[in-house]
């Protein structure tokens, strides 16, 4: 009897989560069972400069100058910067601009790839990272090029150096990838199970840390078990399973949902002694640093209901879409891609875009999908929808309104517009299909300009 008791409390068993939140389709049945697998390099590889927070790398090659794969190519010109590396060995055949999914073109080193090469990485020296200190860690994290591969794109070793007066005592390590379609950091997690776990060890020393929790949506649940068999019980890391609900992959969601503590508006995870780094991040570190490697590639989820062989893939940086989409084969006319997941993701608006290393997935939509077909804007109803669905309780009816009325300033000022982090539930949810997310994005912007305009006319 008491067996049966426990039989009944596990299957009603509500696994950790935060308040509100949505629950899109998953679409992720389509690639989460196709193992990671390599394509061949395009015949041209565009390698943006601006690929993360803070300021561009600046180029140390010339046009005419031959590389070798893993080649340093672009130096990291602050500490809020990370440099690039040749994806592969070629030849530089410009330095310009290129395009972005942002829309604005940005300056990009183009790599001609020579495929009769070996490809073989070329650059770096065996070192051991468990004899590294925080300092050095740090360091070689940033000369790896490494930055957030979960979309944030922001660099790793900043992370690991918190500000004064700041402690991290715990380290998460995100494994929810609550965005539809996407798979790759599950592959990972399967795939690279030691690389991830090193990655894990050496951010641990890095930051001092007493511990690490690896949290996973419930709807992955064979990497939680997978994870579990694989970690030594002497290592101070745990995973646990967290409910699959969107954005539970968000750090303050994610932080909230495994630690019951909630980051200070405006504020940073370090201020709560969270340091928040993605899996895929930590198995690059782990595979890395270990080789004094950079960051030359990354998995990406290739997906969608245009792309006709799904998949993911281990893609070098710099790899244009136009060819990535080509080499999966596509079912008829294409009617958006985006980078990225829906929810979050950018959509292109010309496939020469390459993939940064920001790019966790390329999904291909058909043009009589619903998520592309235009669709009538009506009246704000008050249902109160958006409300219920905000993870973090804003107003977004309230900013909506504002927005159109073009009251950007009150809407930081007084409805908190700068905590919102564009997940899209308001806008997923709105009967009236108001697109509220956008409205935020370009209000956002317009108060960032009037903010350096008026800090350049006191100055």
């Amino acid at each position: 009897m008491k067996r049966l008791n426990s039989s009944f409390q596990s299957l009603f068993q509500r696994h950790k989560t935060f308040d509100h939140g949505i629950y899109p389709v998953e679409h992720k049945e389509l690639t989460a069972h196709k193992p990671i697998r390599r394509l061949p390099f395009a015949d041209e590889l565009v390698i943006p400069l601006q690929q993360h927070k803070g300021r561009p790398a600046v180029p140390i090659v010339k046009v005419g100058q031959e590389v070798v794969r893993g080649e340093p190519i672009a130096v990291a010109d602050h500490f809020v910067s990370v440099p690039m590396h040749a994806p592969a060995t070629g030849v530089i055949r410009a330095i310009g601009l290129a395009p972005t999914a942002e829309g604005p073109k940005t300056q990009a080193i183009y790599l001609k790839v020579y495929h009769a090469a070996s490809q073989e990485v070329l650059y770096g020296e065996h070192r051991e990272p468990e004899q590294m200190d925080a300092k050095e860690i740090i360091q070689a994290v940033q000369d790896a090029g490494l930055v957030g591969l979960g979309g944030g794109a922001f660099p790793s070793h900043v992370k690991m150096h918190p500000p004064a007066g700041r402690v991290i005592q715990t380290l998460v390590v995100n494994g929810c990838e609550c965005e539809p379609y996407l798979t790759c950091d599950h592959r990972i997690m399967l795939e690279q199970t030691d690389l991830l776990l090193r990655g894990i060890m050496i951010a641990l020393r890095a930051t001092r840390a007493e511990r690490a929790i690896i949290g996973v949506e419930d709807n992955k649940l064979d990497a939680v078990a997978h994870l579990r068999a694989r970690i030594p019980k002497d290592l101070p890391i745990t995973v646990e399973a967290v409910q699959t609900k969107y954005p539970q992959g968000a750090e303050k969601m994610l932080i909230k949902a495994l630690l019951d503590l909630e980051v200070p508006p405006g504020g940073l995870t370090a201020d709560v002694g969270v340091a928040v780094f993605n899996v895929g991040t930590l198995a690059q570190m782990g595979d890395l640093l270990p080789k004094s490697h950079g960051l030359i590639e990354r998995v990406v989820t290739v997906s969608g209901p245009a792309v006709a062989n799904p998949g993911n893939f281990m893609v070098p940086i710099g790899t244009p879409i136009s060819f990535l989409l080509n080499q999966v084969g596509l079912n008829g006319p294409v009617g958006q891609v985006i980078l990225g997941g829906p929810m979050m993701g950018m959509a292109v608006s010309s496939l020469d875009v390459p993939v940064t290393k920001s790019v966790s997935g390329v999904v291909a939509l058909q043009p009589e999908a619903p998520d592309v077909a235009r669709r009538q804007v009506y009246p704000c109803i008050k249902c109160g929808e958006c409300l219920n669905a905000c993870p973090i309780s804003l107003n977004p009816s309230m900013l909506g309104e504002l927005a159109a009325a073009r009251e950007y300033g009150t809407m930081a000022e007084e409805y908190h517009l700068d905590q919102c982090f564009e997940c899209g539930c308001c806008s997923y949810v709105c009967p009236s299909n108001i697109p509220l997310t956008q409205y935020f994005r370009i209000a956002k912007s317009i108060n960032r300009d009037a903010q350096k305009h008026h800090e350049q006319k006191q100055h």
